[in-house]
């Protein structure tokens, strides 16, 4: 069977995928469960964080959210049994490709498919899903009547945490990268409170955040990188300087970042006291990395299935490639030239 790989060096956005042959897994570990794989999304790979956690190798395995179906369960799984519909996110450590045909994955890291949830659907949200919960939930501990700022609204992260909100009594406003992202976010239901376009040179981020919340600020941003030095504004204009989202943050208000190389020198650390305000690193590879909160890491798995399959998360989708696309594809993602590609092993 063929399943998608890597190696890691260089940079990140030049690095080549390759599809390889691989052998099926024969032996079953006594918590594994055998998934025959239906689809498989693919998401940026972070190189570093392999580094970080020592688990490089030769070839990395790429496409770790899947949805399939049981076909065989280790002789002390409780959870599952054969023919039941699955997903999942296979952990870092994993040997194999999500887009090879079998797969092995400890039953800990699987959660039931919703019957009215498509194969499709699932493995596109998974993980998205998961994100969502662990900025607004686990980090943000949002509240009804707060309000909230997506960066980037009209990714498949920035919408699932954009509808997660609203499910919660949570005020949105969101920035789009484009005119498109603005026609989409406009039109999404519930309505977001604000689209702040971005693209255009003319609309300030701060000024309109704090025009909509009448001077107070916001209560939780999530966003989606940010600039460090005023240098990178040419290249990076969609993204926000570090001290606009700290001018913009309220009193006790929280900030939740994906800029894992954030420095924060001490008059921005001095304005974050004078707010009593907070900042958190979102890392959802957290849950699969300690299993210290095992049991919350399946509540959400679960809970994101249930939203999806009650209409709460309604997710942008993108057509489906077949796996003879996936290397292109997966290219395209690492480089950031597209958001997500779902791959059919149907």
């Amino acid at each position: 069977m063929k399943g998608l790989y890597c190696k890691p060096g260089g940079d990140q956005g030049d690095v080549k995928f390759v599809l390889q042959e691989t052998n099926a897994p024969t032996n079953i570990g006594s918590h594994q469960v055998k998934v025959q794989v239906k689809i498989c999304a693919l998401s940026p790979v972070d190189f570093k964080l392999y580094e970080d956690l020592r688990l490089e190798s030769e070839l990395v395995p790429v496409g770790r959210e899947i949805s399939g179906v049981v076909l065989q369960v280790g002789p002390k799984v409780t959870f599952f049994q054969p023919d039941d519909e699955v997903v999942g996110i296979l952990p870092l450590d994993a040997e194999l490709s999500g887009l090879c045909s079998v797969v092995l994955i400890d039953e800990y890291d699987l959660v039931q498919k919703p019957e009215k949830v498509s194969w499709f659907e699932a493995a596109a949200v998974i993980k998205d899903g998961l994100r969502a919960y662990t900025a607004l939930h686990t980090l943000a501990r949002m509240a009804a009547g707060q309000t909230v700022l997506v960066l980037d609204g009209a990714g498949p992260f920035g919408v699932l945490a954009i509808q997660l909100a609203h499910y919660h009594g949570v005020k949105v406003l969101a920035t789009a990268l484009s005119p498109d992202d603005q026609k989409f976010l406009e039109e999404l239901r519930p309505s977001v409170a604000r689209v702040i376009r971005v693209w255009d040179s003319k609309e300030n981020l701060v000024d309109s955040c704090l025009e909509e919340t009448g001077g107070l600020g916001v209560d939780i941003i999530i966003d989606s990188g940010v600039r460090l030095y005023e240098e990178e504004a040419e290249t990076q204009s969609h993204r926000p300087h570090k001290h606009d989202l700290l001018t913009l943050l309220s009193v006790g208000g929280h900030w939740v970042t994906t800029e894992q190389h954030l420095q924060l020198d001490p008059p921005d650390s001095h304005i974050l006291f004078l707010k009593a305000a907070s900042l958190s690193f979102l890392n959802d590879e957290v849950w699969t990395t300690s299993r210290a909160k095992q049991g919350r890491y399946l509540h959400i798995l679960k809970d994101v299935m249930d939203k999806l399959s009650t209409g709460t998360f309604r997710p942008q989708l993108e057509q489906p490639v077949p796996l003879y696309e996936a290397t292109v594809s997966m290219e395209m993602v690492q480089r950031k030239q597209t958001r997500k590609r779902i791959v059919v092993k149907l």
